[in-house]
């Protein structure tokens, strides 16, 4: 069968492509809600789209309200469910192989918005099912197609559309990584506020700010500084350079100095991937010379809380790790001083072994006793299915018996559709060791890629539908 599969695959490689390229070619990040649509136009017309393609193959399809549709393989009992999603991040700049809405094939490669996160996937998974459906003898269960179009954004989709299903005993999500995904760490985001007026004279702190998203390590923080030598400030910088790798840029202006810390920006969940551009500058804050006592020593806790370069939360006393999820991993993502309140704002996540006692406790302790007013906030439950399951394994031995390649399941500090499902996993459809630029400039996903994912879909129907 599996020779079956891979040539109805290969035979049907322009079709596939042609049907990504019409969903891609929508740009279907979130809009105004507007009445029957509820995540905008951009969305609804992306569900009208695939509405189209899969009734053109054949496929029975529901429309739950522009939230989700969904596709049946038959009538029988449900037994799997593929969870993907429509939506996409706003297209940004930089895009140079083509327009990020004008998708093209290029060396072998599928370029534009969503072609890996999470379009590509989604029609992967639908000529799993064409394949499964027109080669298949008869199966005893039913695999379900779930398009959602609010991932991105929250998922409001999926919920509402739990609100009215029930979960299939069993779930894959292809919005990620293969080989399998089977935990999903839990976290805490906490923000925290202190007072600290400006001084009457002398150096001061007029206003900082940095950062945009609380999952998002900052690439640029600003600061501006009154009453301070020019000369000293460059100094300082010079040091804080040094010590953080970030590049500072300084101009006098008519309030006093502006201070800009350039660093590289990366998603909260891989904080080693980036150069933190808030905790740069927090260095370079401890380090000046304020007139206000208050406001240095609120500086110097800080970067002794937070300081550049600790991605797992040990200056806090938090760096758990265990075998199976791996490492905790901590960044300071947002902060802001407008002269009379600070405000700032962490992501963690944490590994299986992290408690409200032995992390969140911790945390909200340290920053009691340094003077900060933590909020109220508590850790989120990580999402585990064991590696021992049927499930897993069967998952597993499907990617092994196209690949050739036996491997273990991985664990990650992000969250997918699947996070709050009870058997749900992540599954496909990227290679980990392939940069496919996803919610960059020039996102791509192999074709190759596209087609192997859709045989190893379709032999995981096979087995666990059969």
């Amino acid at each position: 069968m599996l020779k079956k599969i891979q040539d109805y695959i290969e035979a049907h490689e322009q079709e596939m492509l042609e049907n990504a390229m019409a969903l891609i070619s929508i740009n279907s990040e979130k809009m105004e809600a507007k009445p029957g649509m509820p995540f905008g136009e951009g969305c609804a017309e992306a569900l009208f789209k695939a509405e189209e393609i899969l009734k053109g193959h054949g496929f029975e399809t529901k429309n739950y309200d522009n939230y989700v549709l969904t596709a049946d393989l038959n009538d029988k009992p449900a037994r799997l469910d593929i969870l993907a999603h429509l939506d996409v991040v706003p297209a940004g700049e930089g895009f140079t192989v083509t327009d990020p809405f004008c998708p093209m094939v290029k060396d072998g490669l599928l370029y534009g918005r969503g072609s890996a996160d999470d379009k590509g996937p989604a029609v992967a998974a639908l000529y799993a099912m064409r394949a499964v459906r027109e080669l298949s003898p008869e199966l005893s269960g039913n695999c379900r197609l779930i398009l959602g179009t609010d991932e991105e954004c929250g998922s409001a989709d999926i919920r509402y559309y739990y609100d009215r299903e029930k979960e299939a005993p069993m779930t894959f999500s292809p919005d990620a990584d293969f080989p399998l995904i089977n935990i999903e760490k839990g976290g805490l985001s906490m923000s925290f506020t202190a007072e600290a007026e400006i001084a009457a004279k002398g150096v001061r702190l007029l206003s900082a700010q940095a950062g945009t998203k609380i999952n998002v390590v900052p690439g640029k923080a600003h600061a501006l500084i009154a009453g301070a030598g020019f000369a000293e400030m460059e100094i300082i910088a010079a040091r804080a350079t040094e010590r953080t790798g970030a590049a500072f840029v300084m101009e006098e202006c008519e309030e006093g100095i502006r201070v800009r810390a350039e660093g590289e920006f990366c998603h909260a969940a891989s904080p080693e991937k980036g150069n933190n551009a808030l905790t740069a500058l927090l260095f370079f804050l401890a380090e000046v010379p304020f007139s206000d006592e208050k406001l240095r020593g609120l500086f110097k806790s800080l970067t002794a809380l937070f300081p550049h370069g600790d991605w797992n939360g040990k200056a806090l006393g938090v760096n758990h790790e265990d075998e199976e999820s791996g490492e905790l991993t901590l960044s300071f993502d947002l902060f802001s001083y407008d002269g009379k309140v600070m405000t700032g704002a962490f992501d963690c996540r944490a590994p299986l072994c992290a408690t409200e006692e032995n992390t969140r406790d911790v945390i909200f302790d340290k920053l009691t006793q340094a003077g900060f007013a933590p909020d109220d906030s508590h850790m989120r439950a990580p999402h585990y299915v064991p590696e021992t399951s049927e499930f897993v394994q069967t998952l597993l031995f499907c990617y092994e018996e196209v690949t050739g390649k036996r491997e273990k399941p991985l664990a990650i500090g992000g969250g997918t559709y699947v996070h709050h499902l009870e058997n749900g996993v992540a599954f496909g459809c990227g290679d980990p060791a392939v940069d496919n630029r996803m919610h960059g400039p020039d996102e791509f996903m192999s074709v190759e890629q596209m087609k192997k994912s859709a045989v190893i879909f379709a032999m995981a129907i096979l087995k666990l539908c059969r």
